[in-house]
């Protein structure tokens, strides 16, 4: 039993050094502070810890990640704490102002499109990969992706 244990231990922390970049680049891009992401971060994985859940894979643990991150970000959207306070100014220095301007652009759009944007762009990962994480259809993430475009290209324009 105690070697089981172990195991699962061993299995969760790996599966945290693996998928803890993932998990914090999307906190970050959903909640637009490092002090806010890392707060997500925390808690993501330590409901992970807590969980007696049984994984299939490491792709299922992924997909529990990401779900569990977006449902924490909206969760913070929500919550009373955040309404009254205000975050410090925490900006993000890029070499390339390019770089910079793209990811402020991201981090401007609505909820639902930010997050289909940066799992598609930044995490690489397929529409079918997302609609199945995010529990939608793979549609929904294909319009949200062409929508989320159409509002970069269009704030984009105006920052160029």
């Amino acid at each position: 039993m105690e070697n089981e244990t172990k195991c699962a231990y061993v299995s969760k922390k790996d599966s945290i050094e693996k998928h803890f970049n993932t998990v914090y680049k999307l906190a970050l891009s959903q909640m637009k502070s490092k002090s806010a992401a890392d707060d997500i971060t925390q808690e993501v994985f330590l409901r992970f810890i807590k969980t007696d859940k049984p994984f299939e894979n490491d792709e299922h643990i992924k997909a529990w990640l990401i779900r569990v991150t977006v449902n924490c970000c909206k969760s913070a959207f929500t919550s009373s704490h955040s309404t009254r306070t205000v975050p410090l100014s925490e900006e993000i220095v890029f070499e390339d102002k390019e770089k910079g301007d793209v990811y402020y652009a991201v981090a401007e759009l609505p909820q639902k499109y930010k997050t289909v944007i940066h799992l598609f762009y930044y995490e690489d990962l397929s529409v079918s990969q997302i609609a199945r994480y995010l529990g939608i259809k793979e549609s929904t993430v294909k319009s949200q992706l062409h929508r989320g475009r159409e509002m970069l290209k269009v704030k984009l324009k105006g920052a160029i």
